[in-house]
């Protein structure tokens, strides 16, 4: 679907740079644009190498497992429909230990896996409450350790690419209790009950 939407908004940018005779400006913010994201990515492959050794460094030591054993009494409260010893649990501590490290791409699988295993535990085809909550855990995302958005300030020449990590952590831990309260209060609406 995605493929489908992507061709539509730059058939539709290529016919109104035709229509409007400027298909020459079309043709260069293409090839500039191509230019300045492979620029940014080779740029990113020597931060994102540097990070990703750290997080392994972090992994091996043991500080995944400490987050992971912070993380899981927190977890069995804010989800206290799924049993304490399931793999959700497990899978969940992984999947959000995993995104506060900043480690999105280590944190896809097992994201699936725990709706996988939340799914299990579904009477229903629509998605169950602790589905919500922890898409809500997962979207909100709080970074600890932003590695990918450091790297592209990095990349980009930024004097000081870490002096948003403060806001950016206050800023997700604020979607986060938002996004909460409002599943909470969805959650008592006769509509979302299960």
């Amino acid at each position: 679907m995605i493929n489908y939407i992507w061709f539509f908004m730059i058939a539709i940018g290529v016919l109104v740079g035709i229509i409007n005779g400027k298909m020459e400006e079309v043709s260069k913010a293409i090839i500039d644009s191509a230019q300045t994201a492979v620029t940014i990515s080779i740029g990113l492959v020597g931060v994102m190498a540097l990070w990703l050794g750290i997080m392994k460094i972090a992994d091996k030591s043991g500080l995944t497992d400490i987050i992971a054993k912070l993380l899981k009494p927190i977890i069995i409260k804010l989800f206290p429909d799924v049993p304490k010893d399931h793999p959700a649990i497990s899978a969940m501590i992984m999947n959000i230990s995993a995104n506060m490290l900043g480690l999105g791409n280590a944190a896809t699988p097992f994201g699936i896996k725990a709706m996988e295993y939340l799914q299990e535990l579904n009477k229903k085809d629509s998605a169950s409450n602790a589905m919500g909550r922890f898409l809500v855990i997962n979207t909100a995302s709080i970074q600890l350790i932003p590695a990918v958005m450091i790297g592209i300030r990095a990349s980009l020449g930024a004097k000081n690419p870490a002096d948003f990590v403060i806001v950016s952590v206050l800023s997700t831990s604020t979607a986060l209790v938002a996004g909460l309260i409002l599943n909470k209060y969805l959650e008592k609406m006769p509509i979302f009950k299960e």
